[in-house]
Parts: structure tokens; sequence; C-alpha cells
């Protein structure tokens, strides 16, 4: 049994996964920002812990995954001003990792986007780019660090039941790459346990392999 830490245990990932993570015998904490989410994040299971990582520094975020062994970094700040973008999706994921360092908590997913990159061509004048931008600094941080890494890129999010089944990326972005988010639940929950993932950047979509021989293709 491992222990596990959530970053943005509300989240409707998260919640997923820490209720597939509880089953299979982990031990979870989900880390929320709102203490009227404990109640959702204990009834998957996990044991939540009220924590608003935008305001705390790296040794206090390390102080919270003190006697973690992995960290799944599933928080956002879900649109709204560029600022807290990346106030949020970089700057505090970044102290994130960082804390995982110092914590000892070696094992990282990140949960990203399909197409997340430093060429991500989305203009400044769109709405997307600061997520794009703050995405893409996070993910490069992450590959420069010293953390057993792994990057799940899901396409566009979607409310359908769990498949177990996903197609792996060649490199396209263009096309309608659907994906939901119970397989994203499932596709992290696969790529914690499975070294072979570590160093890696998964693109996927709802689709047609089983998630274990997807990402045996992928390694």
């Amino acid at each position: 049994m491992s222990h596990v830490a959530i970053i943005g245990g509300h989240g409707k990932v998260a919640l997923i996964l820490a209720q597939q993570l509880t089953a299979g015998g982990h031990d979870v904490t989900s880390v929320v920002r709102n203490p009227d989410h404990t109640d959702d994040v204990a009834s998957t299971g996990a044991t939540p812990a009220v924590a608003d990582v935008e305001q705390l520094s790296v040794a206090q975020i390390a102080d919270l995954l003190e006697g973690h062994d992995a960290v799944v970094w599933s928080a956002g700040a879900g649109g709204g001003s560029p600022e807290r973008t990346y106030a949020v999706d970089r700057d505090a994921a970044i102290r994130a990792m960082d804390a995982a360092e110092v914590a000892g908590a070696r094992r990282f997913v990140m949960v990203s986007y399909f197409g997340a990159g430093q060429d991500h061509g989305i203009p400044e004048d769109d709405p997307f780019h600061a997520y794009a931008q703050a995405k893409a600094d996070a993910d490069d941080h992450l590959r420069a660090s010293a953390l057993d890494w792994t990057i799940v890129g899901p396409g566009a999010l979607t409310e359908e039941e769990a498949t177990g089944r996903i197609d792996v990326s060649t490199g396209e972005r263009d096309g309608d790459h659907q994906t939901s988010r119970a397989n994203v639940a499932l596709v992290v929950s696969a790529v914690l346990d499975d070294l072979s993932t570590v160093g890696k950047k998964i693109d996927f979509s709802d689709g047609h392999t089983l998630i274990s021989d997807a990402l045996e293709v992928q390694v």
C-alpha cells in the first residue's frame, strides 16, 4: 500500500481517482481548499486535508506531503483571470513539485492536457493562452526535476462512463480528442503503479485499447 496525496481533491477526476485508489488499498489524502468539500472527499474513502496551495510556501506544502510516497496534481484555477491561472496552474504547481522533492514524495503524476507544450500555438489574445502557457511551464519544470514523474494529457473532458479503453496519441493534435473523466482517473491510477511510465508524457483520448495494453505500447 502506498500513501498518495491528491492536490485538487474536490475536482471531478480527483474524486473518482480517490475512490479507485482507496478501493485498491492505497492510503489517500485529498487536499482541498474549501472546508465545505471535506464530506465529499471523505465519502471516497480518502482523508481530507484543508489547505490552499495557492497561498502556501514550498516548506508549507512539503509539511503537507510529509509521509506520502506519491503526489497527483489535479488542481486548477478553472478559468477566470490569467493572473489566477498562472498563480495556480503554474506557480502553485511548481511549488508542489519542489515540495514533493523536499518531502521525499518521489512519484509525481501531473494531470495536464492533450497537446500541452511550449509549441501550443495559442495566441496571446486567446482566453485559453494563459492556461496553455501555465501548463507548458509547469510541465517543463516537472521534466527538469529529480522526481519520478509522469504527465498525463487527456483530451477534452466529458462526463461519459469509464470504458477502460483509450487511444494514445502518436503526436497529432488535430481531431476530436474527447476523454471521459472516469477514464482519466483510471489512467492516473494505472501510471502511479507503473514505473515504466516514469519520464513520459502520455497524451490520450477515449478509444479502443485497454489502458494496460495502451500504456505498454506507449513505453
